[in-house]
């Protein structure tokens, strides 16, 4: 099944690196993985990680992009602290990653499309501003929101029109 790329200005940053996340989205959908694609970018716009949900290939609940995401980039700059970095995600974060950001101290969160059912980053929870913790992060949310919202719905869609098991 084809994706079309997100129309982008090629002057918009945010949108090229979320078209990466989208691409990666699109290999999830292939291997029948819920389509969360993640880019975790460093301070100077290079890419240190760009990666997919995967729970069900690794049998991992925690296999989600934004987790891998970070634990590639840690290994590669052998650092678990990811200051001043970027990490697009196609959909918001859930709780769990959430909080693996946020010890990351990644700098910057950009997503596309808001979770109204797990979302943790300003639609159900927002620990991205909780004053209780210490670090906190800024977010942009809707970047190619239209696109991010399109692959998670048709997932869904053909899943229900097409039952595993």
């Amino acid at each position: 099944m084809q994706f079309k790329k997100a129309d982008i200005d090629p002057t918009n940053a945010h949108g090229i690196v979320m078209n990466l996340a989208l691409s990666e989205a699109a290999a999830a959908f292939q291997e029948e993985e819920v389509p969360v694609g993640a880019v975790l970018i460093s301070e100077s716009g290079s890419v240190l990680a760009s990666t997919h949900n995967q729970t069900i290939s690794l049998s991992d609940p925690t296999a989600h992009a934004e987790i891998l995401a970070l634990r590639h980039a840690a290994k590669l700059i052998q650092n678990y602290r990811l200051l001043n970095t970027t990490l697009y995600v196609t959909v918001e974060p859930c709780m769990m990653c959430m909080g693996a950001i946020i010890h990351a101290r990644v700098g910057r969160l950009i997503y596309g499309a808001g979770d109204s059912r797990w979302g943790a980053a300003g639609s159900l929870y927002d620990l991205s501003a909780d004053k209780r913790l210490n670090h906190r992060l800024e977010v942009i949310s809707g970047v190619c929101e239209t696109e991010c919202r399109e692959i998670l719905q048709r997932f869904f869609r053909d899943r229900r029109s097409h039952p595993i098991g």
